[in-house]
């Protein structure tokens, strides 16, 4: 059976091995298992019953790690998306005023346009297209804004008024289990320990459980709630589709779910050393999972889903091929019963590893050319724009509508591909439809 594991996810080859798979996704999988919590919540204000959404965010999970695991063999995590679910409620329903049913069905044609556009190798074409430099500043801006993420999830930086952001208090109890985690986590990888992210991570568990700053679950066992309450319910509201607001809705979902999915994917490919020469061997394999699991996910009841920066944590530990993503799958089958015990997992404990998980992406910095300006400042706004805005695509956009101006400018005119300079309208399109530009 080894035999077998190995043959068919190339364990070998990659320099890895089931051990280390099933360590890095358990890792990923910690990491990401707040999702199971959020996406309720999130999605619950629009209306939405929290128990179908808590199992239609476990299955579509299921649907996708399973999908990139065993059709693209990445070590790469799919769940529905944290920037999604907010937009779909605060923007769509709370906003404009959309039932939930109806946006709903504007998540189902999303992701119906998604798989025609992957099956067609649309998706593929871009990403290849995407310049070096651009790929390497997608990979460091996400590492800077997951980061980010762990700072204000562990509570050491918070909003403030005045200044957008400010330090935390080092009274909240809280804050020093991230710091401890933080510590722990550093000070096993400064020595080189194996699944040291991972050893951190239950370490600050325990620490939380053992002083009382994380409350023990009641009991172990849980089923899991019924799908019924949002099952089909897109596909039985598409007639709201005549209305021309409703595809605004939809090209907002595609284009976001789109460069949202691209960046974190070649992001966590330059992180694992999967590109080969400026390409992502097997991307159109790994974009089908990734619009299969979307057009899975939008049926059963949740917004769409996308590739996982948390996969970043189990890359770290060392997680090569699709055994990482196929082991967070199992592990999510597991959450359907034990959901409980993930309540442990709180954000405070979580956000030590996306801390340092951060500062090993930021590593890609150094292969920009940044004495070029008309490529350092392009990649520039790329990398902040992220952590900045909060916001994947968004910090992509700032890089596209830069990139083709500044190389023109500067007489390389003939270096900028035709794609770039159709995404270039396709952000401009964009910003304007979230009403960013001016109208």
């Amino acid at each position: 059976m080894n035999g077998r594991i190995d043959q068919f996810f190339h364990l070998s080859a990659s320099g890895t091995s089931i051990r280390r798979e099933s360590l890095a996704g358990l890792t990923t999988f910690v990491s990401m298992a707040y999702i199971l919590f959020v996406n309720p919540s999130i999605l619950g204000a629009a209306g939405m019953n929290k128990g179908a959404v808590f199992t239609a965010t476990a299955l579509s999970a299921i649907l996708g790690c399973f999908l990139m695991g065993f059709l693209a063999n990445y070590p790469i995590a799919i769940a529905p998306g944290l920037g999604d679910n907010a937009f779909f409620t605060y923007s769509v329903v709370l906003a404009m005023g959309i039932p939930w049913q109806d946006a709903m069905a504007g998540v189902f044609v999303a992701a119906v346009l998604f798989t025609i556009l992957s099956f067609m190798r649309v998706r593929e074409i871009v990403i290849d297209a995407i310049p070096q430099d651009l790929k390497y500043a997608m990979a460091a801006g996400i590492g800077i804004f997951i980061s980010f993420v762990g700072l204000q999830g562990g509570g050491l930086i918070v909003a403030s008024k005045s200044s957008l952001v400010a330090i935390g208090s080092f009274t909240v109890p809280t804050v020093w289990l991230t710091i401890f985690g933080i510590f722990v986590i550093a000070i096993l990888m400064a020595r080189h320990v194996p699944g040291a992210i991972f050893i951190g991570l239950v370490a600050s568990t325990l620490l939380g459980l053992l002083t009382g700053l994380i409350k023990a679950p009641h009991h172990l066992i849980s089923l899991a709630p019924s799908l019924k309450p949002t099952l089909g319910v897109g596909v039985m509201h598409l007639s709201v589709m005549t209305d021309p607001k409703m595809w605004a809705v939809v090209l907002i979902f595609l284009l976001v779910a789109f460069f949202d999915t691209a960046g974190t994917l070649i992001g966590l490919a330059q992180q694992a050393g999967i590109m080969k020469g400026n390409k992502m061997p097997r991307i159109g394999r790994a974009l089908m999972a990734d619009s299969l699991s979307m057009l899975g996910g939008a049926f059963m009841g949740t917004t769409p889903t996308s590739a996982y920066v948390e996969s970043s944590a189990g890359i770290a530990v060392g997680g090569r091929t699709g055994l990482t993503a196929v082991v967070v799958g199992l592990l999510f089958i597991v959450s359907m019963v034990f959901s409980p015990l993930l309540t442990v997992v709180t954000t405070q404990v979580t956000a030590s590893a996306l801390i340092v998980v951060g500062v090993l992406m930021a590593s890609a910095l150094r292969n920009i050319h940044w004495d070029q300006f008309e490529i350092a400042l392009p990649s520039f706004l790329v990398v902040i724009g992220m952590p900045l805005t909060y916001n994947i695509s968004y910090g992509i956009a700032f890089g596209f509508l830069t990139y083709p101006i500044l190389m023109t400018a500067a007489g390389r005119r003939k270096e900028v591909n035709g794609i770039m300079w159709t995404m270039l309208f396709v952000f401009i399109v964009l910003l304007y439809v979230l009403n960013i530009l001016p109208k």
